[in-house]
């Protein structure tokens, strides 16, 4: 018997509808946004297996996966699944992006070139990190509806070329949220907590919470920290404080996220910025 194919169509963080393809012997169902950034979150039958691009995905028992596409993902991207009598594949056309080039000016000096002391300093800061985010959990969080950790004004986005005090530098990966100092960070998920530093070199107060199967969120420049490592935390429930401590030039959340190594871009999994608290409420 020939397969039959089904297509679903999805919209996602605003943007236009999504049509997936499924192959009736190979069901496979996609929600998310296929563009350089985006996490894509999918279902087929339990057993079956998933590969992207050749390199092997984590399911749940239930055939639960999720998968990303960095800054600078290649045009096209080959989804795998299989199972012990048939092999399904379907090349996935991955939509470029162009980046805005932010100039941020009155950086410290050591905060842009560092002295051999401070690089130690920031080489064990990011092992740190890369450990915090290896732990490849299976959390549901990466599942459910995210949302802005904290309302505020978007000062900086995903993938922008950052140029400090006149000097090109690495991409930005997160998000700026520009907030008061104090203001509560919330989950955007439930997760577990896997790192709680209260002062790296350039992130200063470092969060990272483990959404499940690879994906996690880091929240940097905090004034404080309300949880700790190993906790699990509810969507929604406060895990800090907006801050401006390490490279920054005033109080503001920098909100990230990763899949695995990938870094992608948290504003593609969320509505519109809601108002501050207490905002166009009745006079």
């Amino acid at each position: 018997m020939r397969p039959r194919f089904l297509a679903a169509c999805f919209s996602v963080a605003g943007l236009l509808p999504l049509c997936i393809t499924a192959v009736n012997a190979m069901d496979v169902v996609l929600d998310g946004s296929l563009i350089q950034g985006g996490l894509v979150r999918g279902q087929v039958e339990p057993g079956q297996t998933v590969t992207l691009d050749g390199k092997a995905v984590a399911t749940t028992e239930d055939g639960r996966f999720v998968v990303g596409f960095g800054r600078e993902h290649s045009p096209l991207a080959v989804l795998r699944i299989s199972d012990s009598s048939s092999v399904f594949e379907r090349t996935l056309a991955i939509e470029a992006r162009e980046y805005q080039t932010q100039h941020i000016k009155g950086l410290p000096k050591k905060m842009v070139t560092p002295n051999p002391e401070d690089l130690a300093r920031i080489r064990r800061d990011q092992a740190e990190v890369r450990a915090a985010r290896s732990v490849h959990s299976t959390l549901r969080g990466f599942l459910e509806s995210f949302r802005w950790p904290v309302a505020g004004i978007i000062t900086g986005v995903y993938g922008s070329r950052r140029v400090l005090n006149g000097e090109p530098r690495n991409p930005h990966y997160g998000v700026d949220i520009a907030a008061p100092t104090g203001t509560p960070v919330l989950a955007p998920a439930s997760g577990q907590v896997t790192l709680a530093h209260p002062d790296m070199y350039y992130t200063g107060a470092t969060l990272i919470l483990d959404h499940g199967l690879g994906v996690s969120s880091t929240f940097l420049h905090l004034q404080d920290i309300d949880v700790v490592v190993g906790q699990t935390v509810a969507a929604g429930e406060q895990i800090g404080r907006v801050g401006s401590s390490g490279r920054s030039t005033g109080p503001h959340l920098d909100w990230r996220m990763n899949w695995l190594e990938v870094r992608v871009d948290p504003a593609l999994l969320v509505g519109p910025m809601p108002p501050p608290p207490g905002e166009g409420d009745a006079q």
